[in-house]
């Protein structure tokens, strides 16, 4: 995410014909790393394209099918045991994070936020952001 950020604002700086820096961040711009590398620290180890499940400890259990492009970001559609269903409305993997939004069609949104265990597995934390305290850990039982 770090990179990407960085990436960003280096973007911005050129598009706006460019900035003077101040004689601090002209020497940390000399120690940083050149654009590759920054590139390549921002492309994800694992791809969760595909349909898995998410396992929730509220049993609140989802089947996801998404989608992930060359820089990581992922789009697609979930649902539950009943009849609800939600969009991805923003998410990616970075490095062996993974974060995503679902919004629900019943108008709640969860955030997901999560890692790549050694196991290949993916776990982490649930936030319902209309209700921050109503949080719940997930894994996936499938290997990325």
């Amino acid at each position: 995410m770090r990179a990407r950020l960085t990436t960003a604002a280096v973007t911005l700086a050129v598009a706006l014909g460019g900035i003077t820096l101040a004689p601090a961040a002209q020497a940390a711009a000399a120690h940083r790393p050149s654009v590759a590398p920054l590139a390549r620290a921002a492309a994800a180890d694992f791809n969760v394209g595909g349909i898995w499940t998410i396992y929730q400890s509220n049993s609140a259990n989802a089947t996801l099918s998404v989608t992930q492009d060359a820089q990581g970001n992922l789009t697609g559609i979930a649902r539950t045991g009943s009849s609800t269903t939600g969009a991805i409305e923003q998410g990616f993997v970075d490095g062996s994070s993974i974060y995503f939004v679902i919004a629900w069609s019943d108008g709640a949104r969860g955030r997901y936020i999560g890692s790549r265990d050694s196991d290949g597995r993916l776990s982490g934390v649930t936030t319902d952001l209309a209700h921050p305290i109503s949080q719940a850990t997930w894994y996936t039982t499938w290997t990325f």
